[in-house]
């Protein structure tokens, strides 16, 4: 079956034909991976997401596939040890859509590290987590580190730790893991919302689900069923079993700067006057800050950056960078998420542990939450082992670890620029210029070849051919199914470059509604939600 929007309703009717091995509910990172993980030792899978995948807390994450250099400080050393090794794991099977960057923490006369606390927790760090050799960290004075960033505090400067972390783009990585999962013949299907579980003998057999943009609903049979909801992971338990609350939910936000604003060209990750940490990291002609971290008790749909978390984001700036004169309206977009957090009672929003946890009921659902988007392979590992062991029927060994998702198929990080170097002809022959075909290789890596056919097939419409050609990719072979789905899960535009997002809106809507055949009425729907989407992009000031 086409991963493909134009076919959902085909999709969900097939779902409901037949009865699954396993059942996800949620498609963001860690229901992507199970799905994944589970086909490929040969379960039969259907996937089911209420939203857009990876429209929860798998779009709004700092974008960092790191190992969590401060949870040592928590003394999470075997959390530490096991997402650092898994942080390797990632960037070798996607290297398309992870990338290594040398990230600088300096420290200050009076700050929460100093040289001996940096120094022996990044040596720590590099143990724990595995670090190859061109990538240990390195120690640097204070000249050397405002050579490596001249917008750092000078004042009271100590010196700097320098080592690896690496950069991704969160929506896409869940996004290629999926494809990686329906390639081995799972079915999954967005805007499709697990309503209730319907029981045998009190054992969960099959899952209601609605269709949220056909109308209508569809029961999928499954022998075992897995909530991989996140933020919304207590509630689904509880529509099988209210019990005790097991999450805490806390809202992170970013904030995007052009560089003519902001000019870092280095990655940073500083301590702010209270004593938590927060990046700003370079992208595409961009600077991103964040996180923040307070709890958060509301819907966890469509979390918005407010006054309140800006202004936080822009004293931190003014802190570490003085020099950088930022205020409100220089910021040109933002995001927040919501991280689903295993309760713990008494702690602060950042003291409480990123670790993830699975619960079974007595009905044989399976919970899973927690966890950090670097984590999310091994946590699918665990989970899937639990239902091999439950179905019994002679699943094999997971074999995640060293299979590429879709797309990274390129015989590992180190041979990924000889791809991308080698195969920009053939982009520049479908009548790219090369910087943009190199571009679509980066971000689609494998998969380039089928957007430059694209590319060949392109009128000479509204949209230049390459926006027309990810256009008719994305909803062809990724499933977006509204223009809020192509302009932030598939290109991340409305984040880092949301000028393109206003110029290419209109024809963008148009073409959707041409190829999927939508009613004046389901047009307009649209182009109102991304408007919407829009506006809370842009964080408004009190």
């Amino acid at each position: 079956m086409e991963f493909s929007s134009i076919k959902r309703k085909q999709l969900l009717k097939e779902m409901g034909s037949r009865e699954f091995d396993l059942l996800v509910i949620g498609g963001g990172i860690t229901g992507a991976g199970i799905a994944h993980d589970a086909a490929t030792r040969g379960m039969s899978v259907a996937l089911v997401e209420m939203q857009d995948f990876a429209a929860g807390t798998s779009s709004r994450s700092t974008k960092l596939v790191h190992g969590g250099l401060r949870y040592l400080k928590q003394f999470e050393v075997k959390m530490v040890a096991e997402v650092g090794k898994e942080r390797a794991i990632v960037y070798e099977n996607g290297p398309h859509v992870t990338t290594p960057e040398w990230m600088l923490l300096p420290f200050h006369k009076g700050g929460t590290f100093g040289a001996f606390t940096t120094n022996i927790g990044l040596r720590v760090y590099d143990f724990l987590a595995g670090v190859k050799k061109d990538e240990r960290r390195k120690m640097l004075s204070a000249d050397e580190t405002l050579k490596k960033e001249p917008l750092i505090k000078k004042e009271g400067l100590k010196g700097g730790g320098y080592y690896v972390e690496y950069r991704t783009d969160d929506a896409r990585l869940t996004i290629e893991v999926l494809k990686a999962a329906v390639s081995e013949g799972a079915l999954a299907a967005n805007y499709a919302k697990a309503e209730d579980y319907i029981y045998e003998n009190g054992k969960i057999t099959s899952v209601r689900v609605s269709d949220r943009i056909a109308g209508g609903e569809t029961v999928i049979r499954a022998k075992k069923v897995v909530n991989a909801t996140g933020p919304w992971s207590d509630k689904m338990r509880d529509k099988d079993a209210p019990g005790k609350k097991k999450l805490r939910l806390t809202k992170g936000v970013h904030i995007v700067f052009d560089q003519s604003r902001f000019p870092l060209r280095q990655a940073v990750y500083f301590d702010t006057p209270d004593g938590r940490m927060v990046f700003a990291i370079p992208r595409d002609g961009k600077t991103y800050v964040g996180t923040t971290d307070t709890f958060f008790d509301q819907n966890p749909v469509d979390p918005i950056p407010l006054p309140e978390d800006v202004d936080y984001l822009l004293k931190a700036i003014r802190f570490m960078f003085p020099d950088v004169s930022v205020s409100p309206e220089d910021v040109e977009s933002g995001w927040a998420g919501v991280r689903p957090l295993i309760y713990e009672e008494g702690k602060k929003e950042s003291e409480i542990s990123r670790k993830d946890e699975i619960w079974e009921s007595d009905s044989g659902l399976i919970t899973i939450a927690g966890g950090k988007l670097t984590g999310y392979r091994k946590m699918a590992e665990s989970v899937v082992d639990r239902i091999a062991e439950r179905l019994g029927g002679g699943f094999g060994a997971c074999r995640t670890r060293d299979l590429p998702i879709s797309g990274g198929d390129v015989g590992g990080s180190a041979k990924f620029p000889a791809y991308v170097k080698e195969k920009v002809a053939e982009g520049v022959a479908a009548g790219l210029p090369r910087e943009f075909a190199e571009a679509i290789l980066r971000r689609y890596g494998t998969n380039a070849g089928k957007v430059f056919s694209y590319v060949k097939e392109s009128g000479e419409g509204e949209l230049p051919k390459e926006v027309e050609a990810i256009l008719n990719y994305s909803m062809h072979h990724e499933m977006a199914a509204k223009p809020v789905d192509f302009f932030i899960r598939r290109t991340g535009a409305l984040f880092f470059d949301i000028d393109w997002v206003r110029t290419w809106k209109e024809p963008v809507i148009r073409k959707m509604a041409e190829v999927n055949g939508w009613s004046a009425e389901e047009e307009l729907l649209y182009r109102e939600e991304l408007e919407r989407a829009l506006c809370e992009a842009v964080p408004e000031m009190a």
